[in-house]
């Protein structure tokens, strides 16, 4: 079982059964998952250099920190997805 990078029609996740990993949907998973690390890097770039601005105003950090946030949900959905929950 696959946790993939969305959601079903009601917001709660969905899974993937499959054992072929070149099946459409496992490669368009793949595909989504690495477009939202390539995203969370640049956000995590952008956000380091907002905070090391010191004339950056609220409006900016505040932004910043909304996209990391929503960077962080993406990377910790793929770690889970890959077996990296271990709570």
């Amino acid at each position: 079982m696959r946790l993939p990078p969305w959601t079903g029609a009601d917001g709660k996740p969905c899974y993937l059964s499959t054992d072929d990993s070149d099946s459409l949907l496992s490669r368009l998973a793949d595909d989504i998952e690495a477009a939202q690390l390539s995203s969370a890097e640049q956000v995590l770039t952008g956000a380091r250099a907002v905070l090391h601005d010191p004339k950056a105003g609220e409006r900016a950090v505040r932004f910043a920190l909304t996209r990391t946030m929503e960077s962080l949900g993406d990377v910790l959905r793929i770690a889970v997805s890959r077996g990296g929950d271990n709570r």
